[in-house]
Formats: C-alpha cells, structure tokens, sequence
C-alpha cells in the first residue's frame, strides 16, 4: 500500500494494484479513516406481540386439565365457538416453543448403540467368517444359494453348500459337518456373520451352544463388519470361469467346486504373501517361504547389481488378521503386529509365522 501511495502520482491506479495482485477498492478504502463504529439500534418489540401476562394467560390455557391433550388448533378453534380469542394457533406454537414444551410426541424408533465386532486371528481355526451369496438361475427371479465358510486367519475355504434357498436348518448342517471335519474343539472357536435369519436363527444359536463356539454379528446396516467373506465373494464371481447364469442346481456345485479348489490350492493371496490358503491352513508357509528366499539369495549372488535394495529380505506371514482393529493396539490384543485395515481385506499383517495346524480337506456338503 505504501508502495502504491508512493507512485499513484505519476502512474494510473488501477494498473498499479494490478501489477502487486490488489484491488483497487481495497486501496481506496484504506485511505479512508476509519470511522466510529455506530451501535445498532435496539428493535422496538412488535405492536403484535402479546404481552407477558396475556403469554401467561395462553400457557394457563393449554395447560388446564380442558385442554391439555388437544393441539393448539383444537384448543382454538374450541374458544372461538365460546367467544374467546387469545391468539393465533400459530401464537400458541410459538408460545409454547419459548416454553420448551414443544416436541414429538408420537413413539420414534430408538436403535441402540451396537458394540463394534472386533475380532483377532493369530492362528488357523480360531475365527471363521460366513455368509450367503446369490447365484442367477436359468431364468430371471430364480437364485441358487451359495453357503461359504472362510477362515479368517488363512483365507482358506472350510466349508460350503450350494442350496436352492436360504435355511437355518441347512446352515445348521454346513456348521456342524463343518466343525467336525476340522476337529474343532469347545471354546475353540468364534463364527463371525452377519445379522441375516439364518445367521441369527435359534437352530444355529443353539447348535453354537452345543459345540461351545462364540458367535458375532455384524452391526446393522454396516457393510464392512464382515469384509473378508464380501471379498473371496468377489474373487469368486470375477473368475471367467464363473458363468452369467446356472443352468441347474447341479451345474452350479460342479463350477462351485471346481472354483473352490481353485481358490484353495492354487490361488496366491496377496494378503498371505503370495501363498495359497491351503499352505497356510495346513502349516507349509514357513516351509514355502524359506525355498523362496534361498532362491532370491542364490540369484542375489548371481548377479547383486540387479537388486538395488539389496540382499533380499526374508518374507513373513501375517501374524494377526484382525476385523475391526481398535483404534490403538495394546500389547495384549496383539503383540508386536501390524494391524490389517477392515477396508482392505486382501492384504494382512506382517508378523512372524503361524502355529503348525494339521492338514484338513475342504468341506462339501450337498442339499436336499
């Protein structure tokens, strides 16, 4: 500004404030002295509004025993056929809006506050995750039910079922066979779901109590409580063999299983360091990963101008796959991890290797 005072003799304005990035009102306006502020003037009360003592009289009103259950509009209505006005119904809203006496009073859905499912997998057979997806049939409205059950910790596929409906006697079923092929213990185990009939259904809910294994759910209306089932969903249904429609209910187990196979015992997962869920279910990983990198050392040897970080690392297995992480890890819930992000499933933690779980063969269970 001082700058602009300084040549505004001898050059125009407005091209001066142009060439510093100012206005040229901004200029002229610091020119101007500052004036005293002039104090708002307060407003004269409306020659409409009613007078404290007639506010009164229209609370007395609507509070007597006559009126106290009738809305303002009744109540008005009532005194003008009695040859009364006190005021507008609006008035008597605004009345008893300043007395804080007005709200809802019609009963309004109340959730609770659903605890958020945090789960931890330092180990195969620990958590399981299932649910139930959709598979067109031959023709339009017609489903198949596809029942899967996925280990948390190894991604791998335990059990599954193609149906032609959803049944909590079916997923009764599925678990329990299930259970037994993987030799699980009571107490051992926690199935996480989510809130769907045959998730919550009594039948599962007791056979769960029978079997000692907790059970989880996911909250209501949140999509990414159960993340590791939604994603081998994808997985599976992105594979071209994967058709567009089921001709029958046998068609669709025959391309199920073969998939499954697939995803078990060929597929490398990106969140198991490239290993495929059956190594990692059934103990081989350590094993894999120590070829891998004596093969990584012996080409380092070769030819070490080729690896511009250096000699290779030795990989590692996730240590803790966890489902909603809590906000700061403590030792306690996993010691010396790296959290998995909920949002990205496909990747896990990096930590040391899992405990050594004894091979088991993927559950297939037919219907009807």
């Amino acid at each position: 500004m001082i700058a602009i005072e300084a040549v505004a003799a001898d050059v125009a304005t407005s091209a001066v404030c142009r060439s510093v990035g100012i206005s040229r009102a901004s200029f002229y306006r610091r020119r101007q002295p500052a004036g005293p502020s002039t104090p708002r003037r307060p407003r004269a009360p409306s020659p409409r509004a009613l007078v404290l003592a007639e506010r009164q009289a229209v609370l007395d009103t609507l509070h007597s025993d006559r009126f106290v259950d009738q809305s303002p509009a009744e109540v008005h209505a009532t005194l003008l056929e009695e040859q009364t006005y006190l005021c507008s119904p609006r008035t008597m809203y605004r009345v008893l809006a300043g007395a804080d006496e007005v709200r809802e009073r019609r009963d309004q859905a109340r959730h609770p506050a659903y605890t958020k499912p945090e789960l931890v997998a330092t180990g195969p057979n620990q958590v399981w995750s299932w649910d139930i997806t959709k598979l067109k049939g031959p023709v339009k409205y017609v489903y198949f039910s596809l029942y899967v059950i996925l280990d948390l910790f190894s991604r791998y596929v335990v059990g599954w079922m193609v149906a032609v409906n959803e049944s909590a006697r079916l997923a009764e079923r599925l678990i329990e066979q299930t259970c037994a092929k993987q030799g699980i213990t009571p107490h051992q185990l926690t199935i996480h779901a989510d809130r769907g009939a045959p998730m919550r259904s009594k039948l599962v809910a007791l056979l769960f109590s029978d079997l000692g294994i907790d059970a989880s759910h996911s909250r209501p209306r949140v999509s990414n409580d159960n993340p590791f089932s939604e994603s081998q969903f994808r997985t599976f249904k992105y594979r071209p063999e994967f058709p567009d429609r089921f001709g029958s209910l046998e068609h669709a187990r025959g391309v199920s299983h073969d998939l499954f196979v697939w995803y078990n015992d060929e597929h490398h997962h990106s969140g198991l360091s490239y290993l495929t869920p059956a190594d990692v279910h059934s103990g081989r990983a350590a094993t894999i990963l120590e070829v891998r990198h004596r093969t990584r050392l012996a080409a380092y040897a070769a030819h070490p101008e080729r690896f511009v970080k250096g000699p290779p690392r030795q990989e590692a297995l996730p240590e803790a796959v966890w489902i909603n992480p809590p906000a700061i890890p403590t030792r306690q819930d996993a010691p010396g991890t790296t959290i998995v992000s909920p949002d990205d499933p496909q990747h896990g933690v990096i930590g040391g290797p899992p405990p050594i779980v004894g091979v088991q063969s993927i559950g297939v269970v037919n219907s009807g």
